[in-house]
């Protein structure tokens, strides 16, 4: 299985394959919901499968959010994952605010495809993408999806995941 190990090789892929409309859907996510990073880069990332091929050529959605685990999270690959699939709520599917998050990154991504919108080059995610990165990385996956770096030093709030 492919895995995407750093910002710089995930950076790469996509300029392999510049795509206006990943990126109008991440702007779209960034104007609807500017605190949740990992929404937004799921709505980079909704299409990554098609980037990623295995050696027999086949592409699976699942594979696509695996390779992206390591290096962003779990929420993140959750959400690149539940885009493609079939939308289904309750019992073993999606429910709640996880819900709401895959209805508005697959109401973003229908609309990019119409949307006149100025939505920037990719260089402009790279930032973002290494700051959830580091999140990914620092703290397992009890971590704040909407704070990836945790408290701010000297803060009395506490870091799920951490002593």
């Amino acid at each position: 299985m492919p895995y995407v190990t750093s910002v710089l090789e995930l950076m790469e892929l996509l300029h392999g394959s510049p795509d206006e409309r990943r990126l109008r859907t991440a702007a779209l996510l960034r104007r609807s919901h500017p605190f949740d990073k990992e929404l937004q880069l799921a709505g980079l990332l909704h299409d990554i499968g098609r980037l990623l091929r295995l050696s027999d050529g086949t592409v699976t959605v699942g594979v696509a959010a695996e390779a992206v685990r390591p290096l962003l999270g779990e929420r993140v690959a959750r959400l690149v994952r539940l885009s493609a699939a079939p939308f289904d709520t309750g019992a073993g599917g999606v429910a709640g605010a996880e819900a709401e998050a895959v209805a508005t990154l697959r109401h973003a991504r229908d609309s990019a495809g119409a949307a006149d919108l100025d939505a920037g080059v990719l260089e402009d995610w790279r930032p973002l993408l290494e700051l959830v990165a580091a999140g990914a990385c620092r703290v397992g996956p009890a971590r704040n999806a909407l704070d990836p770096l945790g408290s701010p030093r000297g803060s009395r709030r506490p870091v799920m995941g951490l002593p």
